[in-house]
């Protein structure tokens, strides 16, 4: 079996003050720093299908992650782990999971990608849409240049 397309052509952090968030064309992954040794018991998050809100109480501080998603996701797939006592994993899945759906901003109006950022997004959602369509090819090392805003061309007209 191939290793899956994100391991092998990474990902493309959106870093934030509290962490980071990055998505493929079906989710959208938020990753949020915690107090070493923070327990399940002090974390309360809420997902739902425009909203994530998500309370941490550790020993010295209290973060809060609250607002309306950029778009929509399903909240009945949308998962959060705590992992190693460090780091709470959210995993959001995009209703919309076309390539062209690149996500600017986590929330609307907060936490934008850069234009690089955003830009480099792009380009891998495209390259991910690319091998979907073309299981058999290796798109890990590949460059991506040229018409790939809104999820790169579309060769639906064209006859096999």
């Amino acid at each position: 079996m191939s290793v899956h397309f994100e391991e092998r052509s990474g990902v493309v952090p959106c870093p934030t003050s509290w962490g980071s968030w990055y998505q493929t064309m079906e989710e959208v992954f938020i990753e949020v720093n915690v107090p070493q040794g923070t327990s399940g018991k002090e974390v309360k998050c809420t997902l739902g299908s425009r909203q994530v809100e998500l309370h941490v109480k550790g020993k010295e501080i209290f973060k809060t992650l609250k607002g309306r998603l950029y778009d929509s996701t399903v909240s009945d797939e949308s998962t959060w782990t705590l992992e190693d006592k460090v780091l709470i994993r959210i995993v959001l899945m995009k209703t919309n999971r076309a390539a062209g759906n690149c996500w600017p901003s986590l929330l609307e109006g907060e936490y934008c990608a850069d234009a690089w950022v955003q830009d480099q997004m792009q380009r891998k959602l495209t390259l991910e849409r690319f091998h979907r369509e073309n299981p058999g090819f290796d798109f890990s090392g590949a460059e991506i240049s040229g018409n790939f805003a809104g999820g790169g061309p579309d060769f639906s007209s064209l006859q096999k």
